[in-house]
């Protein structure tokens, strides 16, 4: 709607993970760089995480449309709450094996045929795996029993895997150490700082066909930079918005009262609380407060019963592997 008014080929804000668009923060770089060293090391696995909404998926997306496709046979998969087995049928579907009314020994063999084929024509798989916070401990673990897919050495398979700040926590869990001995290489992601927001607005808007002076003041790019964070997603939620906001009121140069003012309005929508002033003793809180800290403590409630979840498995699966022990030595004892 706002494209031809602020002469724009696209918009620039979309939400929509794009390799057109990505920004390198140095973060990014870095990560990205990871990426590339671990691709080029065709082994091991990268991990990169992130708070939401901080671009990794951009830089994944980023990697895969870079690559050299007729050396690379690459796939990506979004990881809801996989079973073990449900994540091997998973990535044989990815990569177009066929599968269909297999057992879990019968896809793995059909997967290894086809690692092992794409070897014999001098390609290389790689397994992207978004979202990996959501696996189990056990579906991880498949993960690893994957990479020892071999011929002469040389590993048939490598994976790069994304996900939020909880996966640094599933990693580091004890039982995961031979997991952990794979890892090439991992990153975490964080906000912009002020001035790489400033430069991440300035080169989507330029990218998307501005070529004309800033469109914004500075004291618009620190209020921007205030109420988002500096997390790329919520800029791109926020200025979006702002564009809009400027066509519809014609402006050609938003400054820190547009923005303010913006703020104002969607600052609801995007559950950020508005600036209170302290209330007195006694007085009953605003209706709007109570249902924004209903909302944040539903929010905490989700969250606190994620990680009971990955504890309550964690806890399992080490009891699984100690009656395991338990039988082999009552096994050897007896013998």
């Amino acid at each position: 709607m706002y494209e031809s008014f602020y002469g724009l080929n696209n918009r620039p804000f979309q939400l929509t993970p794009d390799p057109e668009f990505f920004f390198a923060s140095k973060l990014h770089k870095r990560a990205l760089s990871y990426l590339e060293y671990g691709l080029s090391q065709s082994e091991g696995f990268i991990v990169i995480t992130g708070e939401i909404g901080t671009g990794k998926t951009t830089i994944a997306n980023s990697l895969l449309s870079d690559i050299n496709h007729d050396d690379i046979v690459s796939a990506q998969i979004v990881t809801p709450k996989l079973s073990p087995d449900e994540l091997v049928r998973m990535v044989a579907s990815k990569f177009s094996v066929d599968i269909k009314g297999q057992t879990k020994t019968e896809t793995l063999g059909a997967l290894e045929q086809f690692l092992i084929q794409l070897q014999q024509q001098g390609k290389r798989a790689l397994l992207l795996v978004d979202e990996a916070q959501n696996l189990p401990l056990e579906s991880i673990e498949e993960l690893r029993m994957l990479s020892n897919f071999q011929v002469n050495g040389k590993p048939l398979l490598q994976s790069f895997l994304l996900g939020q700040e909880e996966l640094q926590d599933i990693i580091k869990a004890p039982n995961m150490e031979q997991f952990r001995q794979r890892i090439v290489a991992s990153c975490h992601l964080t906000a912009l700082s002020e001035e790489e927001c400033k430069n991440y607005i300035e080169y989507r808007l330029h990218h998307a066909g501005w070529n004309g002076s800033s469109l914004f003041s500075d004291g618009a790019f620190q209020a921007i930079f205030k109420f988002t964070g500096g997390v790329p997603r919520r800029i791109n939620t926020f200025v979006d918005r702002a564009l809009l906001f400027g066509f519809l009121e014609e402006l050609e140069f938003l400054d820190a009262d547009d923005i303010e003012a913006l703020t104002k309005e969607v600052a609801d929508e995007m559950f950020v609380q508005k600036d209170a002033p302290l209330q007195e003793a006694n007085v009953a809180p605003d209706i709007k407060d109570v249902d924004y800290y209903k909302s944040m403590l539903l929010e905490l409630v989700d969250t606190l019963d994620n990680t009971i979840n990955q504890k309550i498995k964690l806890t399992r699966y080490i009891d699984k592997l100690l009656k395991k022990k338990y039988k082999t030595y009552i096994r050897l004892k007896s013998d």
